[in-house]
């Protein structure tokens, strides 16, 4: 009924449904800011990568013009200004970032805790409270100034990039205005950025930085793009002779397939002849055939060992004639008829852990090598983990394929044999330690694997206390309890306490049994 007045009942529904409807609000709003916060993340990293690529092409922009001169000149002056007006602007950026942020970094240093981003009044101080006018100000001066120096500089060579700088970097209509939803005017910064939750602006600024990378990155990459075209002449300083070959290594008697090619400037043309030898003997017509920039051998590899190519491809330009100097070398290894097996830090395995061993056959890839044994992992190449279980001896089979299709198969054996006894630690020594007695009632008995190579970290979980003219006590645990300290005080000084039947367990492998632990005998001083 109209006007009627809520029921305290009504009341409470309707309160209770205004709090929900806040707790949906706020769930949502988190996961919003969660949002920008990825965006802000992944924005930061793909400006880190443009910034880095920027930096190469710009060196390589460098060093064109202090090799060649010319137009490159050119290029630098234009690169380097770019540079400098897209360095000060991302610093500036930067720096707002910095400054709006520090609060934030009081509780929060790495910046990840995006749904605490809600506020914005950090930003709103300095663009849109009173006495932000001139900040803000400053800061669309300097996006405005930016784009027109981007064109100047750029966009009268290249006006096709003047549409695409002006879309990055606009900042309203001559009044600095943009419509709103409700198609009013309203200034640009302040539609952006007034009244925004932190999070929202960082992903904004970095969005803005990534626009700068991006021009910048437009324009190194179009000056390298418009001057690739290489010089077509032949000469002694502007290429180097490579050796390519399809494999590091090659087997006794098989077929030699390398290539050698002109380096750094392609080298399209054919040699016009060539005056090589191999390991002194000079190459025959049917020992190699002559290709794009280079010639392609079809020679035997010889023996093993290492086999030298010397002499010079000749080119002819325009009636002059070229040597481009060649002194390339292959090495030849013998065909494998076994495996190499070997474990990393003993010629026997230890029962209980994990033991590294490496197993590889020469001039077969790792992942062509196949092997097994109980208990046999692969890590990674040729890295396996071996943990043998029961028995005093194991088998591991190593096999693989060679190019020419024939298998390598090797079985070797590896002695297997228990952990060694662990002693027993009292101040970080074992044997034999002299301690003062109220020392020794304070310290924690551990133990350890001395001249073990292998890191097996144990625990102590019980010992007894031995000491002369009294009885045993037997101790639960790694510490002296109440007992042992009462028959401790009773010790005299100059009398021996002995730590015996100390029991470990493997702290990664409780079930691990291990062998009796060494006693630790104590002097009281």
């Amino acid at each position: 009924m109209a006007g009627a007045k809520e029921t305290p009942r009504q009341k409470l529904i309707s309160l209770m449904y205004l709090v929900f409807i806040t707790m949906l609000a706020l769930n949502v709003s988190k996961e919003v800011l969660d949002g920008f916060g990825q965006m802000f993340e992944k924005i930061s990293d793909a400006n880190e990568r443009v910034d880095e690529s920027n930096n190469n092409i710009f060196e390589n922009i460098k060093v064109n013009a202090e090799e060649k001169g010319g137009k490159w000149v050119g290029h630098l002056r234009t690169a380097t200004e770019i540079k400098k007006e897209s360095d000060e602007f991302y610093d500036r950026i930067s720096e707002i970032m910095s400054i709006i942020t520090e609060k934030q970094r009081e509780k929060d240093p790495e910046l990840k805790e995006y749904a605490q981003m809600d506020k914005g009044e950090a930003l709103d101080v300095i663009f849109f409270k009173e006495g932000g006018g001139e900040a803000a100000q400053e800061f669309i001066d300097m996006i405005n100034t930016y784009k027109m120096h981007v064109i100047q500089v750029f966009g009268s060579q290249y006006p096709e990039y003047i549409e695409m700088v002006e879309a990055r970097f606009f900042t309203g209509d001559e009044n600095g205005n943009i419509k709103n939803r409700d198609g009013m005017d309203q200034p640009w910064l302040n539609s952006n950025f007034q009244g925004f939750p932190l999070v929202s602006s960082l992903a904004k600024f970095s969005m803005m930085q990534n626009d700068i990378r991006q021009t910048e990155h437009d324009v190194f990459a179009t000056l390298m793009g418009k001057e690739l075209k290489m010089s077509s002449n032949v000469n002694e300083s502007n290429y180097i002779s490579l050796l390519k070959t399809e494999k590091g290594a090659y087997y006794q008697g098989e077929k030699f397939d390398g290539s050698v090619v002109l380096g750094r400037k392609g080298g399209a043309q054919n040699p016009n002849r060539v005056d090589l030898k191999l390991d002194g003997r000079p190459l025959q017509e049917n020992d190699y055939e002559l290709i794009a920039g280079g010639i392609k051998l079809n020679v035997s590899a010889g023996s093993p060992g290492d086999h030298e190519i010397t002499g010079d491809l000749i080119f002819l330009n325009d009636g002059v004639e070229s040597k481009i100097p060649v002194n390339q070398s292959f090495a030849v290894i013998s065909k494998p008829n076994s495996a190499v097996i070997s474990a990393d830090k003993m010629n026997v395995v230890y029962r209980g852990v994990e033991n590294p061993m490496t197993i590889s056959i020469p001039g077969i890839p790792d992942n062509k090598v196949r092997a097994s044994a109980p208990g046999l992992k692969r890590r990674k190449g040729s890295k396996y983990s071996l943990t043998p279980g029961r028995g005093r001896e194991i088998s591991i089979k190593a096999s693989g394929s060679l190019p020419d299709g024939k298998t390598v198969s090797t079985i070797t054996k590896f002695r297997i044999k228990g952990l060694p006894s662990p002693s027993g630690v009292v101040l970080g020594e074992t044997g034999s330690v002299s301690v003062p007695k109220s020392a020794l009632a304070n310290q924690k008995i551990s133990a350890t694997f001395e001249d073990f190579d292998f890191d097996l970290p144990i625990r102590v979980v019980g010992f007894t206390l031995s000491v002369q003219g009294f009885p045993d006590v037997i101790v639960s645990g790694d510490r002296f309890d109440d007992k042992a300290k009462r028959t401790l005080r009773s010790a005299r000084s100059g009398s021996k306490v002995t730590i015996f039947d100390i029991k470990v367990k493997a702290t990664k492998n409780p079930n691990l049994q291990l062998q009796k632990c060494r006693p630790v005998i104590v002097q009281i001083i």
